[in-house]
């Protein structure tokens, strides 16, 4: 019903919960809740003052639980505990399509966990093998390698580095490594864990602070990123022959060029990825994971568009937009014509993707847009610009021939005339939109598509650099002014900076080639 993250509403991406985050959710909730579950981490923190707060880290039989009674505000509350493992199983199988009882396989890759698992009719778990330890640091773990800016002695790599290098591999042109390659690789997959102590004795390595610019870079890059998926591929042909579907959870389950070679693979029917599959997945996995043990039931409804409402209130200076009513055609006219807009619409997505309720959008058709795009989100130009594209011509442009709403597959460009949304190796990382997930969007993307042939458009976050989705307009204004935004819409209301020269070239043009005046 509702998804409350820390970082949302311009907070830091990877904030810790706060007690401000408590309010938040507390206005929300109508009444006293049956139920109180915490997600279980390290070991460490396990246990406050003798009393166990929670699980930990690994494990994932239905023993792997904390059940108790506590009391809040004086009521006696269930309170319940799963493991971080488990709880990402659960988040994964209990926000599937998949019916209860449906047998499945799952894999688990993020930091710290990287492991194939059996999931039977009745939901018990049965780890296939611990694939490779700590694949998601190990992923990153290059990027600070080559890039001079990472201070080598810090304390832990940076989160934000795997989408950089997800990114970066695609500029690959080869997938043969040298032997110094190949020597680098062993050592960086072969230890038992990964320390940032590695960089000390890799001074030597060709790639020591050479820069992410560097085109020998990238080729490893790719081949690095190849090498860590084909040994769980390997695990997986050799372990996994009986024909049932995948459930994929952890922050790798974020990179679509590996979540498209699953789903490419042919080793199972059906592939599903959670929006969440990142540990904003592993709170709500931890409410299935009670709810499961509750009532039986491991099975929820949910709607990515589950987080709070855009707070409207707010000072900022009105004098500086023009403004207009909710008009499709009007909005997609100014994309046409190469304006930038932020566009917000409902509550916020669940998760890191932008998925059309806090997005910037831009038309999809020149290099330069993608360029102004990464500038406005103050990025590295070799970061790709995602689709939002209608469901219906999703085939057509993208050769995709099913729904994909949030994000999480890649596919090939079918037509030159997509340069900002096609990354250097011809795919994008594509997002479907149909009348039912996203009315309003829908109509914006007809609109476009009746004034300019394509139901296509630029589709990135509405976001601070480092921080997460914008969620007040005061913050909204702030971020359009500073960063060269054109304007934006909030939920049938339509702000253009009066300053932005892009705005100012549009009201010049004749009529002919824009379809009003203001």
């Amino acid at each position: 019903m509702l998804s409350i993250e820390a970082e949302k509403n311009s907070n830091y991406r990877y904030s810790p919960i706060s007690s401000h985050d408590v309010f938040n959710f507390l206005g929300e909730v109508d009444e006293m809740p049956d139920v109180i579950c915490t997600g279980g981490w390290w070991p460490r923190e396990a246990h406050v003052l003798g009393s166990p707060a929670h699980v930990g880290y690994r494990g994932v039989t239905k023993s792997d639980v904390i059940v108790d009674t506590r009391r809040l505000f004086g009521k006696p509350v269930h309170y319940f505990s799963s493991t971080h493992e488990r709880s990402h199983l659960l988040c994964a199988f209990g926000m599937s399509s998949f019916p209860k009882g449906t047998p499945c396989y799952a894999l688990v890759w993020e930091g710290a966990i990287g492991a194939f698992y059996e999931v039977d009719s009745e939901l018990d778990i049965t780890v296939l093998g611990d694939v490779l330890n700590e694949p998601g640091n190990r992923y990153t773990s290059i990027y600070g390698l080559a890039d001079p800016t990472f201070p080598k002695d810090a304390p832990f790599s940076r989160f934000s580095d795997a989408g950089k290098l997800m990114a970066l591999a695609s500029f690959s042109n080869r997938r043969t490594p040298s032997a110094e390659e190949k020597n680098l690789m062993a050592f960086l997959l072969n230890s038992p864990h990964v320390r940032l102590s590695l960089y000390e004795d890799l001074k030597e390595s060709r790639y020591y602070n050479v820069g992410v610019d560097d085109p020998e870079f990238r080729n490893f890059a790719g081949i690095f990123s190849d090498k860590i998926f084909d040994i769980f591929y390997q695990f997986a042909t050799a372990n996994m022959k009986k024909r049932m579907p995948l459930i994929i959870a952890g922050g790798c389950g974020l990179n679509c060029d590996w979540n498209t070679k699953w789903k490419d693979a042919g080793l199972f029917p059906e592939v599903f990825v959670p929006p969440v599959a990142n540990d904003s997945g592993s709170a709500i996995g931890t409410a299935i994971d009670a709810q499961f043990h509750l009532t039986g039931n491991p099975k929820i409804e949910w709607n990515v568009y589950s987080g709070l409402a855009f707070i409207t209130a707010g000072s900022f200076d009105l004098t500086q937009y023009d403004l207009y009513e909710m008009n499709y055609a009007l909005i997609a006219d100014m994309l046409a014509n190469d304006l930038i807009i932020g566009w917000v619409s409902g509550k916020y997505e669940i998760g890191p993707r932008a998925l059309g309720n806090r997005s910037i959008l831009a038309a999809p058709f020149k290099e330069s847009t993608r360029m102004r795009l990464n500038g406005i989100k103050q990025r590295e130009q070799f970061r790709p610009i995602a689709p939002v594209c209608l469901e219906e011509e999703a085939t057509r442009w993208f050769g995709c021939d099913q729904g994909s709403p949030f994000m999480l597959f890649t596919h090939r460009v079918r037509t030159s005339a997509l340069a900002a949304v096609t990354h250097v190796n011809g795919t994008a990382r594509i997002q479907t939109v149909s009348s039912v997930s996203n009315r309003k969007l829908y109509e914006l993307l007809i609109a476009f598509r009746a004034r300019t042939g394509f139901g296509v458009l630029c589709n990135t976050s509405l976001n601070f650099n480092g921080r997460g989705f914008i969620n007040n307009i005061a913050d909204l204004s702030a971020y359009a002014i500073k960063h060269n935004l054109d304007g934006f819409v909030v939920d049938g209301q339509t702000y253009i900076l009066k300053a932005s020269t892009s705005y100012q070239g549009y009201l010049r043009m004749p009529n002919s080639l824009r379809l009003t005046h203001p």
